[in-house]
This record gives structure tokens, C-alpha cells and sequence, in this order.
């Protein structure tokens, strides 16, 4: 580790501690906001988690209705069941903030056709479940590209705070450590040689 070029004097000594007092505080401050940031990336993980698992027994769920239909109507019959033209709707967001990261977290997913599909002509319990089925896989969906992107955010920030704690705590700190024990050693030989030189006077 390298030691600073100081001259060893008491000044420096207190500069050199008041200098480290600070750099402690600011690592304790970044350590705290990495710690915070860590549980905050473990829940959200969690809750993606979750919701990819519910997504993918909803999506199993639309398949079995899809295969149901197709044997009830065959492909072409399915084909001709009528969809809405456009569908319009409201996505309701939560935000809040985590040491300055903005999450956003879906409170509701509210949507309808715009323009009404007109009646089919078969209808059918497997076809509306079909329909069913295929519509429950929306707001699932929204709440977990909405986790997703709170998880980039706060990797991101989770890494530039680790990478900012890492400088006082491997590389500044040890090297005003290093530095005071210089400084000190030099101080202490200093005195030896005062005290020393003193004895010499007196005799």
C-alpha cells in the first residue's frame, strides 16, 4: 500500500485523522445504502420470481384452453370466433422511491374493447374460456415487466454504490492507515532523538 509523501508533523497527524474521519463516515454512509439497496434487489427478485411462476401456470392454463377449443371448433372454426377491433385501458401505477431509485409497482389493469366483437356464431364454453384464459395472462404480465425493470434500476445503482464504497474501503482508507502509522513512527523517533539529545545537554 502506498504511503502519502508527508512531512511527519503533529499538524499533519490531526489533518491526517480528521482527513480519515471523514472518509469513515462517507463508507459507513455508502455501506448502509449498499445494504439497503441488497434487500430491496432480494424482495423485488422475490416478487419477479413469483409472478414468472404465476405467469407460467397461466400460460400453461391458456394452452390446455387453446387445445380444448381447437378440438371443440378445429383451427379454421376458432379462427372465425370475432375479437375485439382494438382494446383501450388503464394501467394503474404505484410509485415510490428507494435512496433515490424510482420503482414503479402495478396496482391494477383495467381495460375493455373499444369497439364490441359482434356475437359468435358457434358459441361455446371452451371458446370462452379460451378467451378467458388468454385475457388473465395481461396483468401478470404488466407486474412483471414493471419488476423487471425496478431489478435493472437498482442493480444499477446497487453496483455504482459498490463501486464508490470500494475506493475509501480498499484503496484511501488503508492508505491514510498507513500513512499516520508512517507519520507516527517518524513523530515517535523524533522524540526518542529529542530526549535523547536533552540527556546529552544536561550532562
Amino acid at each position: 500500500m502506498a504511503v502519502r509523501d508527508v512531512t511527519a508533523t503533529h499538524s499533519a497527524r490531526l489533518a491526517l485523522q480528521e482527513e480519515r474521519a471523514g472518509m469513515q463516515e462517507g463508507y459507513r454512509f455508502l455501506d448502509e445504502k449498499r445494504l439497503i439497496l441488497a434487500a430491496e434487489l432480494l424482495a423485488q427478485l422475490h416478487r419477479y420470481e413469483r409472478d414468472r411462476d404465476r405467469l407460467r401456470e397461466l400460460e400453461q392454463t391458456a394452452r390446455e384452453a387453446l387445445i380444448a377449443a381447437i378440438r371443440r371448433h378445429g383451427l379454421e372454426g376458432l379462427s372465425l370466433h370475432p375479437a375485439p377491433s382494438e382494446l383501450t385501458g388503464n394501467l394503474d401505477m404505484r410509485s415510490r422511491s428507494v435512496l433515490g431509485v424510482s420503482l414503479r409497482e402495478v396496482e391494477g389493469l383495467r381495460w375493455h374493447a373499444a369497439t364490441p366483437a359482434p356475437p359468435a356464431i358457434d358459441p361455446s364454453p371452451e371458446a370462452e374460456a379460451c378467451r378467458t384464459a388468454f385475457a388473465a395472462l395481461l396483468p401478470v404480465a404488466a407486474e412483471l415487466a414493471a419488476t423487471g425493470r425496478n431489478l435493472r434500476r437498482l442493480h444499477r445503482e446497487y453496483a455504482r454504490t459498490a463501486r464508490r464504497a470500494r475506493a475509501p474501503e480498499d484503496v484511501l482508507l488503508p492508505e491514510v492507515d498507513e500513512t499516520l502509522r508512517a507519520v507516527d513512527t517518524a513523530l515517535e523517533e523524533h522524540e526518542r532523538e529529542e530526549a535523547i539529545r536533552a540527556r546529552r545537554l544536561r550532562a
